[in-house]
This record gives structure tokens, C-alpha cells and sequence, in this order.
């Protein structure tokens, strides 16, 4: 087992010896990673601290690795700020070394895709992409996996992105003249993802790779499957670690068994820095996986390189817009992102005023559009963005009663009767719908009649519906929805127009306004609007969804 570095602080070592023979090496190798960082530079362990971590490692080892699984461009202030460009700044200034790609660096589109791509001073990495376009792939140049040497060592990085990326991202994005031009191994119940995983594997083998490492971003948990990460680890072979991504699991160090029995190691290091991990790969072919909470010291040009971006916009972000006496959330006590499958009172706030801002009968925000809990006191700008990082337009739809009733069905696809089970969501779906001017109910007893293409679209909805007692506000009275009649339909352009979250029927409507104010602007309008008494009223949830 490898003794445990004299600096590392609230550590957690494990030692694993695979099946597979290793022959004796005569350095250590210190593969470093994280997940999921979606912005968070000065957050938890911070990147200043893993500069700091990694700068420590190579003072006293030859062979050091930075790597990330994806999800870095998305999620906080300096995302949309820069469409991007400040997070791959922050990554160069770290030393990131290899890198594959998470959904939400597809947020800013392709075009901005091949910029960023440009940017970058490190490797990237990306095997089941397939473009069959004329305006030229974002990923000409990405291969499918790099080698490195490590003395005698070969050492095989190998990029998955989860196969869903079309529609956990916007599908127009992946489009060219109203067409896919993007695929990432969708179908055939996850056999096409792992064919091409195996293939890749299996290339690197034969070009003298030692060890196979995959950077993946597919998830660990059941609503990713089959295209997650322990579905791939189950259907393949000569894969030693996954570092998995996506679902912003906490995992220390699992021993999975692949097709043949053999254990792979597989971790994941949460979100937004909660942790980093080390795998190390010693002379004797034994690995041993750290993951760390914090770190005792930072690097002080790194921490002024990331101050400096952070007093260029914090004039903007810092302009109080409003101020509340509680807390708005998206998730309960634990943690939990209630906003997926519950209604929040947050989530009522933000479909509210879309539907203020158009003053349409309706509006829909999808859960996972809703990203940040407004906390009591004074609310800024900094607070709205990060509620609405993603920065969509706001429209105007008249959508036929029918098409409503369709689109909440797929929007409830995946909740249960509960929320969380043993510390865990349960039930989660970006695509889920808060409403405005709008109220419903949820079945859980009856399974989801939508129907899903290996595609992974919905072709339609067949047999006894979970969605029950629709009624729509009118003159401040709650009536039944009509399925004929038609509505005006508040939303983002995400949702509605490019049929974002999978709701594939919004953007067949008729389209009044197609690209209105951005959200963070709609919610700014709103809360100046609001007197403390209105306020007040978002202390508790509106009652518009029951789950049953």
C-alpha cells in the first residue's frame, strides 16, 4: 500500500491489486482528477489549492497527471459571463492536462465549442462521437484516447461522454439546417456505447497501453442508465479505472467486476470541488486511490489570476436587485434537488415571472433550469445567475391545451412516490415542469406511458396517463384545461423553442415571441416589481403539484 503524502489533509486511501499481472515499475505515477467543477473555482477545495496539490506532487514525483471528466465550462457566474472563455483561462493557469468533454460544454453552441476547444493548452479526449455534417465537426482534431509514458509505462486516457448530451443539452446545438449532425452512440439499450468503448479499448491495448484509465462522463446512478458508468464497467473488458462524472456522485473507491470478473476501480469526486482524487499507480502495479476535502495550501498566482476575473465582473454582480426574508430553494435539508421531481418555492418564483414578464395564461421552467437557492437577505445579481446560469431567451408560445397535457406527461416520466431513498435522489428529470397559472397532479402508481426511441426522443404516449386534475388559473379560479382550446405559453427558448429536456412538442406551436429578454433580466423585472407582501406569499410552496 502506498504510504499516504505528510500534506494531504481529511484523506481517505484505498489499495486495490488488480487481477491482471504488472510488471515492476520503477516510479510512481499520480494521476490527479476532478468532476463536474461547473465553475466553482473558489469553491470547497478550490483551484488555487489543487495548483497549490498538484505544483507539491511534482516536487517530489516524476510522473504527475491533471485530468477532469467534464462539466467545467457551466454552472456559476464566470460561465456565462465569458460563454466559457474564463473557465478554460482558470484550467490553463492550473495545468490541466487531459480533459474529456461534460453536456453542458455544448451550452454556448458549436461554434463556441471550437473556440474554447482552441483556447485550451491541454489534451481532450472524446471516443463515441460521430458527426455526419458539412460545417465542420467541433471534434476534427479530439481523438478518441491519448497515451501517455510514464518511464516504461504506458498509461491509456480514454474520453466517454454520455450519449444523452442531445438532449440534457440544446438539441438545436447538435443540428444543421434542421438536421442531427451529432451522435454519441445512442441505442440498442446502450450496446452501441459499449461496442465503441470496447474498440477503443482495445486500440490502445494494441499500441502498448499498460494500463487503460477512462474519463467518463455518463453518471453512476439509475436514472443514467444504461449508458452509465457501471453498465459500461459490466459490459467490457481491459479497463482498470473510471473516473466518472455527471452525476455528481461521492465515491470514494468502488471495485466493479467487468464482463470477465475482473475488478475496476471506479470514483467520482462530487461537484463544484467538493473533492479532488489521486489514483496511484506504484512499482509493484498496485493502485491505491486518495480523495481529498481540502488542502493546506494555495498558490498564490493562480488565486490572483482567478481574483483578477472575479473583480472585472463583480461590479455587475453585485448590484442588489432585491432582498427576501427567507430562503428560496430547489432542494430539501439534505441536499436533495427536490426541483427535479417536487415543486420549490424557488420554482414557483422563476415560472411566475416568465409568466408576469409576457403576461401569458401559462408558463414552464424545467427543473433543471432552476440551479441555485436564493438564501435570506439581500438577493443580487450574482445570486439570479446563479439561479439561471445558462443564460436562454425568454418566449411566447399559443400551444393547444393537448400539447400541455402531453408535454407534463413527459416531464413526470421518472417520479416516484418518493424523492430520496438512503441519502439519494430519486426520480430526477431536468425536464420536469414548475408551473405557472397551472396546477396538477401526479400518479406514481402508473407507470409512464410515454414511449422512448432508441434515439432516446419520445414518439408518443400510449395507455392511462400519470398526470391527473390539470386545471388552468383563470380570473384568479382554478377550471379544468381544455384540450382544444388554445394558450399562451411563457418559457425559455430552451424549452420551448429548442426543445430542451426532451419536450419535443413545444416547439411545433405557434411562436409569438421566439427570443424576448434572457432569463436573469426576467427575474431581475420581477423582484423589483414585488412589494415584501408579495414577497411573503413565496414562503411556502403554491400548491401546484401534488405527487401521489
Amino acid at each position: 500500500m502506498i504510504k499516504r503524502l505528510s500534506s494531504i489533509l481529511m484523506a481517505v486511501l484505498i489499495a486495490v491489486t488488480l487481477c491482471s499481472c504488472r510488471s515492476e515499475r520503477k516510479e510512481d505515477i499520480y494521476i490527479v482528477f476532478t468532476s463536474d467543477v461547473h465553475c466553482g473555482v473558489n469553491d470547497n477545495f478550490t483551484m488555487a489549492s489543487l495548483k497549490a496539490y498538484v505544483d507539491d506532487l511534482k516536487s517530489e514525483h516524476s510522473y504527475v497527471t491533471l485530468v477532469d471528466t467534464g462539466d467545467y465550462v457551466q454552472g456559476a457566474e464566470i460561465g456565462p459571463l465569458s460563454k466559457g472563455e474564463y473557465a478554460i483561462g482558470i484550467m490553463n493557469q492550473v495545468g490541466y492536462d487531459i480533459v474529456t468533454y461534460g453536456n453542458h460544454e455544448f451550452d454556448y453552441g458549436m461554434p463556441q465549442l471550437k473556440k474554447l476547444i482552441s483556447m485550451m493548452e491541454f489534451d481532450t479526449i472524446a471516443a463515441n462521437v460521430i458527426y455526419s455534417g458539412k460545417e465542420g465537426s467541433a471534434f476534427k482534431n479530439v481523438p478518441s484516447y491519448v497515451i501517455r509514458e510514464y518511464g516504461p509505462t504506458k498509461v491509456a486516457f480514454i474520453g466517454i461522454l454520455t450519449p444523452e448530451s442531445i438532449v440534457e443539452s440544446t438539441p438545436s446545438n447538435f443540428m444543421e439546417d434542421g438536421e442531427y449532425v451529432y451522435d454519441f452512440y445512442l441505442g440498442n439499450n446502450g450496446q452501441k456505447l459499449y461496442e465503441r468503448v470496447q474498440k477503443t479499448v482495445d486500440e490502445a491495448r494494441s499500441e502498448g497501453a499498460d494500463y487503460v484509465v477512462a474519463l467518463s462522463h455518463l453518471g453512476s446512478d439509475i436514472d443514467s442508465a444504461p449508458y452509465d458508468s457501471l453498465s459500461v464497467i459490466s459490459h467490457t473488458e481491459g479497463i482498470d479505472a473510471i473516473f466518472d462524472g455527471h452525476s455528481h456522485s461521492l465515491i470514494t473507491g468502488d471495485l466493479i467486476p467487468n464482463k470477465n470478473g475482473e475488478d475496476v476501480l471506479i470514483s467520482s469526486v462530487g461537484t463544484k470541488m467538493q473533492e479532488i482524487g489521486t489514483l496511484i499507480i506504484d512499482r509493484n502495479g498496485e493502485l491505491s486511490l486518495v480523495t481529498m476535502e481540502k488542502y493546506d495550501r494555495a498558490d498564490e498566482e493562480t488565486q490572483k489570476y482567478i481574483d483578477r476575473i472575479y473583480e472585472d465582473i463583480d461590479d455587475v454582480l453585485s448590484v442588489k436587485v432585491g432582498e427576501i426574508g427567507f430562503d428560496m430553494t430547489i432542494a430539501d435539508e439534505e441536499g436533495i434537488r427536490m426541483v427535479r421531481s417536487r415543486e420549490t418555492n424557488l420554482a414557483d418564483f422563476v415560472a411566475d415571472a416568465f409568466r408576469y414578464s409576457f403576461d401569458a395564461d401559462i408558463a414552464f421552467v424545467n427543473g433543471g433550469g432552476v440551479r441555485d437557492n436564493i438564501a435570506a437577505g439581500d438577493v443580487t445579481f450574482r445570486d439570479l445567475l446563479n439561479v439561471t446560469p445558462y443564460q436562454n431567451y425568454g418566449c411566447l408560445i399559443r400551444a393547444s391545451g393537448q400539447v400541455i397535457l402531453d408535454e407534463l406527461e413527459n416531464g413526470v416520466i421518472d417520479v416516484e412516490a418518493l424523492y430520496s431513498f438512503d441519502g439519494k435522489a430519486v426520480g430526477e428529470s431536468g425536464g420536469f415542469l414548475q408551473t405557472s397559472g397551472l396546477r396538477y397532479t401526479i400518479d406514481t402508481s402508473i407507470p409512464s406511458p410515454v414511449m422512448i426511441g432508441e434515439d432516446g426522443e419520445y414518439p408518443g404516449i400510449e395507455g392511462e396517463r400519470r398526470i391527473k386534475d390539470v386545471e388552468v388559473l383563470e380570473n384568479g379560479v382554478y377550471v379544468p384545461i381544455d384540450p382544444e382550446r388554445m394558450y399562451t405559453v411563457a418559457g425559455t427558448d430552451y424549452v420551448l423553442i429548442k426543445a430542451g429536456n426532451t419536450h419535443p412538442f413545444f416547439p411545433e406551436c405557434e411562436r409569438i415571441v421566439d427570443q424576448g429578454d434572457l432569463d436573469i433580466d426576467i427575474l431581475k423585472a420581477y423582484f423589483k416589481v414585488m412589494d415584501p407582501e408579495s414577497l411573503e406569499s413565496y414562503r411556502e410552496v403554491q400548491g401546484r403539484i401534488t405527487v401521489r
